[in-house]
């Protein structure tokens, strides 16, 4: 599942783009307090930050990595680094069909359930400096947003099943007693901690499975990376769902609500939520793959061209974000028929 600063009102590239007037979550989003003046929220960002991230609206989700090499969503983190050798890796490639189709940013799975790390990190083996194909992804990716004038962003996976520290994950028990100890935790933090120090200002990091995390370590990690990038938005992926009923004990805190194969409610995202005796402004971001399967997968096809325009338009319509998914394939391209979809796609928003 930037070589500009990120500062004032915006989030980094580009000016214009964040604008939270130009949005209509800008114009309609204000709520006034029980005293008549306009609430502002408890929430760690401002209503500025947070329209202006709703005013990106269309972004690339792009899951790649071991999971694609193994034909496995939830590999079991035993195939050997070497698995992963793409031989016509262009992330650039990736960049530029999503600028073409009108997206405004990218989330790059940085480390999925296999726990193969797409950058070289220092804090495990089981990364592409290892692999058949060396090249560091996730700076690959954040300089071709540079020339593409997208924002990058990173998905970093809490279910890892190869850097278990002693940990039980939801593959090797049930869900509800899937846990991660101390020492992963640690190892947690010095990874998402190079991600972000690393890189560059990054508009948006996705923590997926943050219910194993547990609240005291999840509100530790929260913090942390606000810390490193404060400017960043960060989503605690709340899972499937409308983003109706938010799961605190599972997710909190987070900057956004996840809308994961959903749609939100047809009477529209609720962004005001009551949470522990506060009100906070939370935005609504809806993932879903163009075709079935998260990863590339032979012969997984995109969807019918109305029901991509469906999950577009009522995403926006019904007020949150599209993270649209597309697998690069094992040459680590984005296929033709996908960037075919995404191209008809724009043409029929409108983009």
């Amino acid at each position: 599942m930037s070589a500009a600063g990120i500062a004032g009102t915006g989030l980094g590239l580009g000016g214009a783009l964040f604008s939270p007037e130009s949005s209509a979550a800008g114009r309609t989003a204000k709520s006034v307090s029980a005293t008549g003046e306009p609430e502002t929220g408890a929430q760690r960002l401002s209503l500025a930050k947070l329209q202006a991230w709703e005013a990106l609206g269309y972004g690339m989700f792009i899951h790649f990595g071991m999971s694609t090499f193994v034909a496995q969503e939830i590999p079991d983190g035993k195939a050997p680094a070497s698995t992963y050798d793409p031989d016509k890796l262009d992330v650039d490639q990736w960049v530029g069909i999503a600028r073409d189709a009108g997206m405004k940013y990218v989330v790059l799975t940085a480390k999925h359930v296999a726990g193969h790390c797409l950058w070289p990190s220092r804090h495990t083996d089981y990364t592409v400096a290892t692999s058949g194909n060396q090249t560091d992804v996730v700076a690959a990716l954040v300089k071709a947003c540079e020339r593409r004038g997208i924002l990058p962003g990173f998905y970093y996976c809490s279910w890892d099943n190869h850097n278990l520290f002693g940990s039980l994950t939801p593959s090797l028990t049930k869900w509800e007693k899937a846990f991660t100890t101390s020492f992963y935790q640690d190892f947690q933090t010095a990874q998402v901690t190079e991600l972000l120090t690393n890189y560059g200002p990054i508009a948006e990091m996705w923590i997926d499975i943050p219910g194993v995390l547990g609240r005291g370590y999840r509100t530790y990690l929260y913090e942390h990376l606000a810390g490193l990038q404060p400017d960043c938005v960060i989503m605690m992926n709340s899972g499937l769902s409308d983003g109706s009923n938010y799961n605190v004990g599972y997710a909190w805190p987070s900057d956004l609500i996840a809308i994961e194969r959903d749609l939100p409610p047809a009477t529209g995202h609720v962004r005001w939520r009551a949470i522990e005796g506060k009100r906070y402004y939370l935005p609504g971001e809806v993932s879903d793959p163009i075709g079935k399967e998260w990863f590339y997968v032979e012969g997984d096809h995109p969807r019918p061209d109305d029901e991509l325009l469906k999950i577009f338009t009522e995403s926006r319509r019904r007020g949150a974000n599209l993270l649209l998914d597309v697998g690069p394939n094992k040459h680590g391209l984005v296929s033709d028929a996908y960037r075919a979809a995404l191209m008809r796609l724009r043409k029929h928003a409108g983009l």
